[in-house]
């Protein structure tokens, strides 16, 4: 089920949540020029990391690694990031947003079962 084109939807759809609200806290922790370069930095570093770090042949992705990890320090990534942007709209207050991404996030691991268990093996 990881792999089936819906689930790949979700998740892509998954990850620009992700970055937006990064990107959307960061902008609220400065003001003035901070402001634009926390914005623009923080989730920029997110995708070099996430396009970076990968298991080869994942099959969820592109299946090229320019840096090749193991699949449970993927997996810890990938959750790490998910579960900033759950704290970011937290910290911001935005109470049903989390909820629903915190929600989704879940839902799609439940879903991905496959993916968990071939990343856990690699």
């Amino acid at each position: 089920m990881g792999a089936h084109p819906i689930n790949l939807a979700i998740r892509f759809l998954l990850e620009l949540s992700a970055l937006l609200a990064i990107g959307f806290w960061a902008w609220r922790q400065g003001d003035g020029w901070v402001r634009f370069a926390l914005a623009i930095v923080l989730p920029l570093v997110v995708v070099i990391l996430w396009g970076t770090f990968a298991v080869p042949d994942d099959s969820s992705r592109s299946g090229n690694a320019p840096i090749a990890i193991s699949g449970t320090l993927r997996l810890i990534f990938e959750l790490a990031v998910f579960a900033s942007a759950v704290w970011t709209l937290y910290d911001l207050g935005y109470t049903k947003l989390y909820w629903i991404l915190g929600t989704i996030v879940l839902l799609h691991y439940i879903t991905s079962y496959d993916r968990i268990q071939w990343l856990i093996n690699q």
